[in-house]
């Protein structure tokens, strides 16, 4: 994270001693703003202006509460003193401290169920990105850190998608779903988010009459089925694209708006990447069913319902978006 190094934020508060509700709530912000107190009622932040207008925001609330509240620009004197600064935000013990929690965490992963291993992730992604949000100096311990936490998050998926295939090289051909109807299509067993996506997509627009095989192994798959979502499959991972992304290029439905925003979910949860706000949402939905349903054709026509209501979501503001631009 890019940080001005030459200039501060200072924000000296006092709130009356009878607030000790607007106290605790002050603080907690100040904290989660990952402010570092040089004493009582004296908080010093890295300059930013997104920073200064949050500090602002607090010294406001303070003024309400009561309380004075000052926020000033501080320029270090000499470099002895901005490199005492930068190290009143080394972040080492934090990172610590989640290493720490990740190989607790390590140790329940196989006897978990997926919808424990899916609530994990969620708690744990969060207390990274909390970190990282104040990690204004990034250092070894950074670099450390988001190194293992990468490595666990494989695990985390590895038990919840066993097999998930490798990313492959190349471009992604065009196809005429015309001569994909009425076919036989394999994926892996117990299937996760991806996995569940793609078989939507090829019933739903691609192959209406699609037969699905659960495979225990990807080598199960008959030779007269179409694979997906496997090393060596006919449709799986290319370049950056997850599976579900690459059948919406190659049948011509990355277009399709709200079909690409159903895309962004699956990308996220998948492979990671940039945060989707609706992809929690999909993601414990996702996890739930499994451990309620056994049967995997069972477990795809549940999930469908939900694919089928997200996507007439999706198209419905897509569809608002366009008009409130058609109107201007």
């Amino acid at each position: 994270m890019n940080s001005d190094t030459t200039s501060w934020l200072l924000l000296v508060i006092s709130l009356p001693t009878s607030s000790g509700t607007a106290r605790m709530r002050i603080w907690r912000a100040l904290k989660t703003l990952g402010c570092v107190a040089l004493r009582d009622g004296a908080y010093l932040l890295p300059a930013g202006t997104d920073r200064a207008d949050a500090l602002r925001d607090l010294g406001d609330e303070c003024i309400r509460e009561g309380g004075t509240a000052w926020l000033m620009a501080v320029v270090p004197s000499a470099p002895d003193e901005a490199a005492a600064y930068r190290q009143l935000f080394d972040r080492s013990e934090q990172h610590g401290e989640l290493r720490s929690a990740w190989k607790e965490a390590n140790r329940t992963l196989s006897s978990s169920s997926p919808t424990e291993l899916a609530r994990l992730k969620r708690r744990l992604q969060r207390d990274v990105d909390a970190v990282r949000a104040i990690d204004f100096f990034p250092s070894e311990a950074s670099v450390e850190a988001e190194a293992a936490w990468i490595d666990l998050s494989k695990r985390i998926d590895a038990v919840l998608s066993p097999d998930e295939p490798h990313e492959t090289a190349g471009h992604v051909p065009r196809l005429d779903a015309g001569k994909y109807r009425g076919r036989t299509w394999a994926t892996r067993r117990r299937p996760w988010v991806d996995r569940v996506a793609s078989a939507w997509l090829i019933r739903r627009f691609i192959d209406p009459d699609a037969k699905f095989r659960w495979l225990a192994k990807p080598s199960e798959c008959p030779k007269s089925a179409l694979g997906f979502d496997f090393d060596g499959a006919t449709f799986t991972h290319v370049g950056d694209r997850v599976t579900f992304e690459t059948m919406l290029a190659s049948f011509g439905l990355d277009g399709d708006p709200a079909l690409a925003r159903l895309g962004t979910i699956v990308h996220a949860l998948d492979v990671g990447g940039e945060p989707v706000p609706e992809a929690t949402g999909f993601e414990a939905v996702m996890a739930g069913a499994r451990e309620r349903i056994n049967d995997d054709d069972l477990l795809l026509a549940e999930m469908s319902n939900v694919l089928d209501s997200l996507y007439a979501h999706f198209q419905r503001e897509a569809q608002r978006s366009a008009e409130k631009g058609n109107s201007r």
